[in-house]
């Protein structure tokens, strides 16, 4: 046995076991055992631990631990995400720093910065997590760039554009004129936000009166292709099929009816922009002929030619200012309203987003999205908590087929090629489609260059690789034929021209991440770890990603691994501050990990998530809780030291004679028994708290301060063998709390049991107790004899008598059972009451002026005389209940104040009703202990 220090530091110990852990092995999978798996959900190579992070680590830490413990075969796989828009941003703000931007770069420069930043800082996340204990298997690490990797997605994405489940299509999407690329819609956070409602004239063709549209985007009419109202409204029945004048641009367009338009939106009239607004391209579709689409704002917010000459350039905002003056002047602004509605916000650079009408990569997920949501269904992938289901269901019943591209250039490039010459249709000329690629330029070494068709630049001058290393945009012509290959393509297969042109969007980088839960065991490879480990056995995640990724990888899995990516999902609540609200920088309220770690050690910041993680309800985080937890990690370790400490030459007894122990010990393996029964039910279940919280009762409340209080006598008595089994079972109950507390707390755990006589190398890869033998009649008995000590205590607690002050006691039991119990236990009720003397039988009358406590099996009496001056203590209640009045009535008065509750913020508000109530029920408690002592001093 070696010595332990007198305090706990965990910045001595963590670092220490993490290394030992890590050199021993003990991360990787066992080679025996049932297979348990989990993959890490990639944090974004930019990233570092957030809160978020920080409990989906530690969760899936303590199940893996768990795991391992128990006897299974334990994987949990980690990698990071290469998050292209954040990552690509990361990269060009530090260029953008230097003086530079991307366009000088090229493309090929570009990304070997982007690598190059990847390696200078893309592992810091992963070393938080390592500091926080993560038991992640680091020889297996994974990146969504890797080699394997992108095999897998170029895989992937050949299969499903060879089963025409990829397709090129021509749709309205969300741009970022920012980020300069298409987001999906769970790209894009909306907000409310303050506007104006504009009311504009449009002047009827051939007469004098006008139709009036509102619109919260007044620049967007300079691309309307029609106005629109319900065929049902009888104010426009006789002008369906007339024109309108549109103003500011010398067109005409049509009057016509569609059933979607709600005739109570403002006049019932809508402006149709085909070309900048979803519902208004659904409507241009719906005519017969299709409305065209005139596209007025750029790809870089900026209004086009077709805008019009006096607009053309303008930002966008400057040009919805203008065109208000200019209508304002023409007279043909009825009116402005303020107006608030939801705006669509870039969920990368927050730039507000502008639907544009670009040609983009699609998957046609429908087929797909039904056989996810059936394996919900059926349970063949059961979501935890299942609230969740609904949400789950709804989303999958209303999906749209997934926007894939992206027009960036960090990620997986489309592995697409088109042959500029080559014909695509019957009719269409060989070496004509050379007009059909448009490209870009912003500078061919340090040129400014203006932007032409491919044709146009090689005519120029310029090389294939200087057009497609510096131009800002390529758009390739939807009638361009593809040539999807799964290698590199360097020649047209069928004119042999070798200027190919690559598609050069990336993927979205959730087509990566939507088949890790295969690609990082191997696929398409068929490796052992994939036969072994596929499918995993549960996804821990944030609700937020639950429709980006889980969905995905549920689809895709069964797509191309014809089976579920995982057996459970368990989704995991936010985490907030104190008050309930979210976090955020701006709000200055970001609670930093690190420094929570810095300050209290890994352990108690991990217990303090894990206690904290009820199915269903968020996390109000509390620094308090975290420091409360840290005095439990030096309450078992100041146990520990103590049981140490009584051990002789380091002799623990080889084991607990159960026939010589006494109820004490019968008792504390019995509710160990029932604590490893608890923890292990809870953790199968994901009831994470509940499972901090039955180990934390025991170890606290049952092995601390109950069980080794008793065993103090035995430890400072005569009797040798009682001595050797309290020490034998002080050392047995300890060793298995630890190994039961191991994967909520991994260092001080280890740091103990190190120190502990042992026979294996780290408490890590023990068993997990489970199924130990019970004493139920212990249980009981035990039971009876704490509701003497416990009810002595009580009446210490309420009449406010000193802890030191020796007391007598009178015990009435109501049956010999109980009394033999008690006096066999009298010892230890003395020591632990604090006790001078105890009478126990079922004829004990109760004393004069005594404090009294009932329970089913007896009633006990504590004379009072002598040990408090019940007058003074009168006296003092009294003046403490003054006090709470007074506070009562304040706050009485202040809650009854509507400028207060209708001014007030509501987390205050809430506030002060909690106070409020404390202070009532603290009232009632005093009044209730004052008439306690009124009748001890009249002798009742």
């Amino acid at each position: 046995m070696k010595e332990i220090d007198k305090h706990f530091e965990p910045e001595k110990v963590e670092d220490k076991w993490y290394t030992f852990w890590e050199k021993e092995g003990y991360f990787k999978p066992s080679d025996e055992g049932e297979p348990f798996c989990i993959v890490i959900p990639p944090p974004n190579v930019t990233g570092s631990l957030h809160m978020g992070h920080a409990l989906n680590a530690t969760l899936q830490d303590i199940l893996t631990r768990w795991k391992r413990m128990s006897g299974y075969s334990a994987l949990w796989l980690p990698g990071t995400d290469h998050a292209g828009i954040a990552t690509q941003n990361v990269v060009e703000k530090k260029l953008h720093g230097d003086g530079l931007n991307r366009h000088e770069l090229g493309r090929e420069k570009f990304i070997e910065k982007v690598w190059e930043w990847k390696e200078q800082y893309g592992e810091t996340i992963i070393n938080q997590l390592k500091k926080i204990g993560a038991s992640c298997d680091w020889s297996r690490q994974r990146f969504t760039l890797d080699d394997g990797l992108s095999s897998a997605v170029r895989e992937v994405f050949v299969k499903l554009f060879e089963e025409e489940l990829i397709y090129r299509d021509s749709r309205l999407i969300n741009w970022c004129p920012r980020c300069h690329t298409a987001l999906s819609d769970l790209e894009v956070e909306h907000e409310d936000l303050d506007g104006s409602l504009t009311y504009i004239k449009y002047p009827i063709e051939e007469s004098n009166k006008h139709m009036i549209v509102a619109t919260t985007r007044p620049e967007t009419m300079l691309g309307d292709s029609a106005v629109a109202v319900n065929p049902d409204d009888s104010r426009y029945s006789g002008l369906i099929g007339k024109y309108i004048d549109l103003p500011l641009t010398g067109r005409k367009i049509p009057i016509i009816a569609d059933e979607e338009v709600d005739p109570e939106f403002g006049t019932g009239a809508v402006k149709v922009t085909p070309a900048h607004d979803f519902n208004d391209e659904a409507i241009a579709k719906r005519q017969n002929p299709v409305l065209p689409f005139i596209k007025v704002i750029s790809e870089d917010g900026k209004m086009t030619q077709e805008a019009g000459e006096k607009y053309k350039g303008m930002d966008r905002y400057d040009s919805r200012k203008a065109v208000v003056k200019d209508l304002k002047e023409q007279g043909l602004i009825s009116k402005v309203d303020k107006y608030r509605h939801s705006v669509g916000h870039c969920y990368r650079c927050k730039t507000i987003i502008e639907p544009l009408s670009t040609i983009q990569w699609y998957v046609d997920v429908q087929g797909m999205a039904e056989e996810a949501l059936d394996s919900v269904k059926r349970d063949n992938i059961r979501i935890h908590p299942e609230s969740w289901k609904n949400s789950y269901y709804s989303w999958m019943e209303n999906i749209n087929d997934w926007c894939i591209s992206r027009q960036i250039w960090w990620g997986h490039q489309i592995p697409v090629w088109y042959c500029p010459y080559c014909r695509t249709d019957e009719g269409i000329l060989q070496g004509e489609m050379i007009h059909h690629v448009f490209f870009e330029p912003l500078s061919v070494d340090g040129d400014e260059v203006r932007g032409g068709t491919y044709a146009e630049l090689k005519l120029m001058g310029f090389s294939h690789e200087e057009i497609l290393n510096n131009s800002r945009m390529i758009r390739i012509d939807g009638t361009v034929k593809p040539l999807c290959s799964r290698e590199d393509i360097h020649e047209c297969p069928e004119c042999s021209y070798s200027d190919i042109i690559r598609d050069p969007d990336v993927l979205d980088t959730w087509f990566s991440s939507s088949l890790w839960p295969f690609s990082t065991l191997g696929w398409p490879g068929s490796t052992e770890d994939l036969q072994k480990f596929y499918p995993t056995s549960v996804l821990v995640t944030a609700f937020d990603i639950l429709f980006f990724w889980v969905a995905r990888m549920i689809m895709m899995g069964l797509k191309i691994r014809k089976d579920v990516p995982f057996k459970d999902v368990y989704i995991h609540a936010l985490v907030r501050d104190t008050d309930g609200k979210k976090m955020s920088k701006s709000k200055g309220n970001v609670i930093d990990p690190v420094i929570m770690i810095d300050k209290y050690g890994t352990d108690a910041f991990r217990f303090t998530l894990a206690a904290f993680a009820a199915q269903g309800r968020d996390i109000k985080f509390s620094e308090d809780r975290v420091e409360g937890y840290r005095h439990f990690v030096n309450k078992l370790w100041n146990a520990s030291r103590f049981i140490m400490m009584n051990m002789q030459d380091g002799s623990v007894g080889d084991h607990i004679e159960l026939e010589k122990v006494g109820l004490s010990e019968r008792w504390i393996l019995s509710r160990l028994s029932d604590t490893a029964d608890d923890i292990n039910s809870a953790l199968n279940e994901y009831r994470f708290n509940d499972a901090a919280n039955a180990i934390y009762q025991f170890i606290w409340k049952e092995f601390c301060d109950w069980y080794i209080e008793i065993s103090k006598s035995a430890l400072n008595g005569d009797d040798e063998i009682e001595r050797k089994n309290t020490i034998a079972c002080l050392t047995y109950v300890l060793e298995s709390s630890l190994r039961l507390l191991h994967p909520f707390m991994p260092f001080v755990t280890e740091e103990i049991w190190q120190k502990l006589p042992h026979a294996g190398n780290s408490i890590m890869i023990e068993n997990y107790p489970s199924d130990l033998p019970k004493d139920l009649d212990a249980e009981e008995l035990m039971a009876k004899v704490m509701d003497v000590v416990s009810s002595i205590r009580s009446i210490r607690g309420e009449l406010n008598i000193s802890p030191s002050a020796e007391l007598e006691a009178y015990i009435k039991t109501n049956g010999d059972n109980v009394r033999e119990i008690l006096v066999m236990n009298e010892t230890v009720i003395k020591k632990l009451a604090r006790l001078s003397s105890i009478e126990i039988g079922s004829d004990v009358d109760k004393p004069k002026g005594s404090a009294s406590a009932v329970t089913p099996d007896m009633e006990l009496f504590v004379p009072i005389k002598g040990v408090l001056d019940i007058s003074e203590e009168i006296g003092r209640l009294k003046k403490e209940l003054k006090k709470v009045k007074e506070t009562i009535s304040f706050l009485d008065k202040k809650l009854l104040n509507e400028d207060f509750l209708n001014n007030a913020p509501p987390e205050i508000v809430e506030k002060e009703k909690g106070r409020y109530s404390e202070q009532i029920e603290k009232k009632e408690i005093i009044e209730e202990n004052i008439d306690k002592l009124k009748a001890l001093e009249s002798g009742v």
